[in-house]
């Protein structure tokens, strides 16, 4: 799936206005970044595009703005902190609408090497209905090239990701994707389409459900399976094993079966905990101090819940991942939030920083565990898009990768 497309490495914005769809969605406390991650990936093609001459225009979103626009989720701190990263001025258009009179006028002031930050697209409301039209258009109408650089937003068809394209190539622009953009692709499109063998992949989190076509895709391409997380337990309870409290997804029952049975017949394997690692309740708060024990997969008591894999499980996992030459890993193994139930996930990390091949963590809690714990400068890439990388590993098209031209 080394997706053909158009790069900023692949276009001529010498004088042109650009428009950059970045991903700023950032956490803010009290108007404060506290994870600066998602300005620092950006950094890369905001500078190419710099250095080339653009007239830099960039536009993310940031939060859910369920209430209409507000000052909390304004994208003010992120044009500070990207002028200090840039080491130059970010004019930040404050306007709520997005695309007004102020960004129309902001833009049309630019010098080439200039940026613009437009406000929080979300402020607009529904970007994916038929509102999103006049939104796309009037992006459309600030910019001479359009370069999406967010893929974590690259599952959504928003005014902003894909509807701009249409209206920028309707006047001749081009469409390209950033450097982020493109190593997502290559790494996750390449470690589905064309892995190098052994490929292993892991699935953890917590309901079957979220993952049903991911599993059946990826029994498809990888040669080993192994599954952690709340959702092994749909897959024992499916073998007939006393799963206790543990958490269980009864409609899924059939479905596990299902793919336990596909694996069989092409041939691939799939990994289940052997033993996990059980609690009277879940800990209340997450983090608190929980008394555990570990047994043996079919032997959890009734009045047990498992909330992490076991030590068995941890280390055939571990050695799994050894001879492999590719994995991917989407979903924890445990309530990782936990510091006594992180241990299966912790295993599991450790045992891809360990190996040689080439790892890729699927964004999402898995991202956020790398990081937390500690490994994620040992691993090959990790994704920026939890919903987005789930959608790559199920075999859907992005409507942002989709919409970017073709080389």
């Amino acid at each position: 799936m080394g997706l053909n497309k158009k790069s900023v490495d692949d276009i001529n914005v010498k004088g042109k206005r650009v428009l950059v769809r970045c991903d700023f969605n950032v956490p803010l406390k009290n108007g404060e970044i506290t994870d600066e991650t998602r300005i620092v990936a950006a950094l890369p093609t905001i500078q190419k595009l710099l250095n080339d001459g653009g007239k830099v225009i960039l536009c993310s979103h940031l939060g859910k703005v369920k209430n209409g626009p507000n000052e909390g989720e304004s994208l003010a701190p992120v044009a500070k902190r990207l002028s200090e990263k840039l080491g130059k001025e970010v004019n930040f258009v404050a306007d709520y609408n997005v695309t007004g009179q102020a960004a129309t006028d902001a833009v049309a002031a630019m010098n080439e090497g200039d940026v613009v930050l437009l406000q929080n697209t979300r402020f607009r409301g529904a970007e994916e209905t038929k509102n999103g039209e006049a939104f796309s258009k009037e992006l459309a109408d600030l910019a001479d090239v359009y370069v999406c650089d967010a893929f974590g937003s690259s599952h959504r068809a928003h005014a902003s990701v894909a509807g701009v394209t249409e209206f920028i190539r309707a006047k001749g622009g081009e469409c390209a994707v950033g450097y982020l953009m493109q190593k997502e692709i290559d790494f996750l499109g390449n470690a589905v389409e064309n892995p190098v063998r052994p490929f292993v992949a892991i699935l953890g989190g917590a309901k079957v459900a979220d993952k049903l076509n991911v599993i059946n895709n990826l029994l498809e391409k990888c040669d080993t399976l192994i599954i952690g997380g709340g959702m092994a337990f749909t897959f024992l309870k499916a073998q007939g094993y006393e799963i206790g409290k543990s958490l269980v997804d009864d409609e899924k029952l059939d479905y596990c079966k299902e793919m336990m049975a596909k694996a069989e017949k092409l041939g691939k394997k799939i990994l289940l905990p052997i033993d996990t690692t059980v609690a009277a309740s879940f800990p209340n708060p997450i983090d608190a101090p929980i008394d555990v024990t570990v047994v043996d997969a079919d032997k959890i008591p009734a009045d047990m819940e498992g909330l992490d894999i076991g030590t068995k499980t941890a280390a055939l996992y571990a050695d799994a991942v050894k001879s492999a030459k590719t994995v991917v890993w989407n979903g924890p193994m445990g309530v990782f939030e936990n510091p006594t139930l992180a241990a299966g996930t912790i295993a599991v990390a450790k045992s891809l920083a360990e190996t040689d091949a080439t790892t890729i963590i699927g964004g999402g809690d898995s991202a956020a565990a790398v990081n937390q714990l500690g490994f994620a400068d040992k691993m090959s890439h990790i994704s920026t898009g939890g919903g987005a990388s789930l959608e790559f590993l199920e075999g859907k098209a992005l409507p942002g990768v989709v919409a970017a031209d073709d080389k």
